[in-house]
Formats: C-alpha cells, structure tokens, sequence
C-alpha cells in the first residue's frame, strides 16, 4: 500500500478518535481495510458500553469480523492511532491481520495518563514469533492532537 493510502485510511481513523473524544469517550480510533476497502471504522468504546476490552482495534475487529462474515481478516491492514497494547496486538494476530500501521506509541498514551504495559509491538512479535507487519508513527503529529483534545476535557476519563 502507499503512503498515500496510509494516510488517507489513518485519517479515517484519527476522525473516528476525535468522535469518540466529542462524545466523551477515550482518544482511540481504529480503521481495518481489506485492499481498498474500507471494512469497519470504529473509535473506542470502554466507556460507552462499560467493557474494558472494548478498545478501537478490539471493537474494529468484531465489527469487520461481522462485515465480512468471517473470523479471518488475513489481507486486511489495520490502522490505529496508537500503538496497540498487548491485548489488541495479540487480537489483531488470532484474526490473522497482516499489518498494523499506528501513530502515536504506547509511551504517548502513558503520557495522557492511560496505564500502559510498557510491551512494544515489536517485542510482541519477537516473543510470540508473529509474522505481521508493524510500522509506526504514521501522522504522529496529528494522532498527537487528539490525546490534546482528549486532555482538554475537564470529563475525561481514562483506565
């Protein structure tokens, strides 16, 4: 995929994660494509529906999982807007994803007061001997701005 598909499917992503901002919900957003498909597009939803998994990548896959009709998302690639913690990685594995590409790391999410593992996607991939494909910090800059917004609620809430 090139750079400019990248971008043009992170963005989606980053304006789900504004959404789930405006709606008062955590600053995350995940966007899962199939070629040039756009297969589900979700922000996280922890807060809304009471469910600590319910994070963007998580809640991505079940809707793509339900989009396609099936539990395998090999050819897909999803974008997220930080790097995925340990449960998303290992979810976006077991559905067989290829690639992830994210934005903002797993130290920026700490930054903006989330309780993080400090487990990279690298180190992930090394200890569970997965074959993704991972590339971060697409549109840092512009995934940086809605842990900004985020912050600048005097409701926000994080976990």
């Amino acid at each position: 995929m090139s750079t400019l598909d990248d971008n043009r499917y992170m963005r989606l992503a980053i304006a789900k994660a504004m959404e789930g901002v405006e709606a008062g919900g955590s600053p995350f957003g995940a966007c899962i494509v199939k070629g040039d498909r756009v297969v589900a597009c979700v922000h996280n939803v922890v807060w809304q529906t009471m469910d600590i998994t319910a994070h963007a990548e998580v809640h991505c896959i079940r809707e793509a999982c339900r989009s396609l009709g099936n539990i395998d998302l090999q050819g897909c690639t999803v974008y997220t807007t930080t790097e995925p913690c340990p449960m998303c990685f290992s979810a976006i594995h077991w559905a067989n994803c290829d690639r992830i590409v994210f934005g903002t790391s797993i130290a920026d999410a700490q930054a903006a007061g989330f309780r993080e593992l400090t487990i990279s996607n690298e180190q992930m991939k090394s200890f569970g001997g997965s074959d993704l494909e991972v590339e971060g910090g697409s549109l840092r800059d512009e995934c940086l701005a809605v842990f900004e917004a985020f912050n600048a609620r005097p409701d926000k809430a994080v976990y």
